[in-house]
């Protein structure tokens, strides 16, 4: 029997448990520059982006449209992406009756600064998603270069880090001798590095999606969406966005 993922645990208790909240608030705070980034690229500037994404997660975090989560149609992102798009029509909504009323709205922004119709709210899933495909490989990263420097293996994993991106590692013979290793003990830790990536990373997607979720479907998803950036197809990504060149999607392709 599996463990429950922190999204079915959400799912089932719709935040209403400690273990529910918790889960909540580590989904939150693994999947907040996403949305920071999705909002500035939105037009937002750094700081109201910033500030809103706090407000944000707020409402997520205070049970605001957890009744509207689906265990039926499943995905964290696609969860996050909805509840994104409502808080900021209500946003608009709101400073929009405030204004017709002569009030002042606590949220209100500059007018340059609320998001144009061609914003996040006329935007398709894709630009979103991208932003959290980048996340999820950031996340896989980190947590392979920790347990590689809490195993004292740091300068193998800079070696080798290489590989992930598809770029060539110096011949094999010259970097299995400044690893001090063989060759043949060599080509094992590129293998397993590149095992344990695709690991990290669909430990990481299965934690967004309820119990019984289609793991490998939203694995191959994430490599098409990763395939569009390495192609320029959904335009530069920010400038602290996770660098997209940094991972050759074929790293996430299962190995014998």
């Amino acid at each position: 029997m599996f463990a429950p993922t922190r999204w079915s645990l959400v799912h089932r208790a719709r935040g209403e448990t400690p273990e529910a909240r918790a889960a909540l608030a580590e989904l939150c705070e693994a999947y907040w520059q996403p949305v920071f980034r999705v909002l500035r690229r939105g037009g937002c500037s750094d700081d109201v982006a910033r500030e809103r994404t706090q407000a944000f997660f707020a409402h997520v975090l205070a049970g605001g449209r957890l009744d509207a989560a689906d265990p039926a149609r499943g995905r964290f992102r696609s969860y996050l992406l909805g509840a994104l798009r409502h808080f900021e029509s209500d946003l608009r909504e709101r400073n929009a009756r405030l204004k017709r009323g002569g009030g002042v709205a606590p949220e209100a922004a500059d007018p340059g600064e609320l998001l144009s119709p061609g914003g996040i709210l006329g935007w398709d899933d894709t630009r979103f998603d991208r932003e959290w495909a980048l996340n999820i490989v950031d996340r896989g990263l980190r947590y392979i270069a920790e347990d590689y420097a809490t195993s004292g293996r740091t300068r193998q994993f800079e070696a080798l880090r290489p590989a992930l991106a598809g770029d060539e590692l110096p011949p094999h013979a010259t970097l299995a001798a400044d690893l001090g290793v063989t060759e043949g003990a060599l080509k094992v830790a590129i293998h397993r590095l590149c095992r344990r990536f695709r690991d990290a990373v669909c430990a990481e997607i299965a934690q967004t999606l309820p119990d019984g979720g289609d793991l490998e479907e939203e694995l191959r998803y994430l490599i098409e969406v990763l395939a569009r950036v390495d192609r320029g197809a959904m335009g530069s990504p920010d400038a602290d966005s996770p660098d997209p060149d940094s991972l050759n999607p074929e790293s996430l392709t299962p190995r014998p």
